[in-house]
């Protein structure tokens, strides 16, 4: 009975707010289709289905990234990666290994540009060339690294994507309510409402039964786990 309850309570938890629930290919789907309704601009090409991936540096946004494009292309999407990483040495071309496994298109503009002038050209791109869904990969930084935090709030901002999603390793233990907070903070900076939508728990093969932090991140702050990663195979 003791069992029984423990796993009602925890399924309880896991599971977000009619308002907080995310379906990433039903919601990509459900966009593209509309795209091409009756009442749809024929002038216009439909804007694709956008996911952030936000997060401190190593705690795997490439591969998880990689990885939702397998699982969209795998189920009829059209995705294209997008190389906002414009800071760190090697993130564009580590990006383009991942595209050319996948076999899926990557846009990137090189180094040292404006994160969200090259996010807002790769969905415009996208849109041109019938890519129905963007995944943009954003630099590593430190919840607490103020100028990197307000380009990211800039990015999400000006481009406001359908989905943002935190990415964080499933071991993070409480550093991790530090750094989705500081991150959701950072979005809701400025005056708007944007949140974090949902988590991407990296390394969970590493953790046994220990799922603490998985359980207290969404607890306080409604935010689902969307995905978990095991392992570095696409699948």
């Amino acid at each position: 009975a003791v069992r029984h309850a423990l796993e009602a309570s925890i399924e309880k938890i896991l599971r977000p707010a009619h308002n907080r629930d995310v379906d990433l290919l039903r919601s990509a789907v459900a966009k593209r289709e509309k795209g091409k309704g009756f009442f749809a601009s024929k002038s216009k090409p439909t804007r694709p289905y956008v996911i952030v991936m936000i997060g401190i540096n190593g705690v795997g946004k490439s591969t998880s990234l990689a990885k939702i494009a397998y699982y969209l292309k795998s189920n009829g999407c059209s995705p294209l990666l997008a190389a906002c990483d414009t800071f760190r040495s090697g993130a564009v071309e580590q990006l383009n290994v991942h595209a050319k496994c996948l076999d899926v298109p990557l846009y990137h503009k090189g180094y040292a540009k404006d994160p969200s002038a090259v996010a807002k050209a790769a969905i415009d791109h996208a849109a041109q060339e019938g890519n129905d869904v963007v995944l943009v990969d954003t630099a590593g930084r430190m919840q607490n690294n103020v100028p990197l935090m307000k380009a990211l709030s800039k990015l999400v901002v000006e481009n406001d994507p359908d989905l943002v999603l935190f990415v964080c390793e499933a071991l993070v233990g409480n550093d991790g309510m530090d750094q989705l907070f500081m991150f959701d903070k950072a979005l809701s900076s400025g005056g708007h409402s944007r949140q974090i939508d949902g988590i991407v728990l990296t390394k969970f093969d590493t953790v046994s039964d220990k799922v603490g932090a998985a359980l207290t991140m969404t607890h306080l702050t409604g935010a689902p786990v969307v995905f978990v990663g095991t392992g570095k195979r696409y699948k």
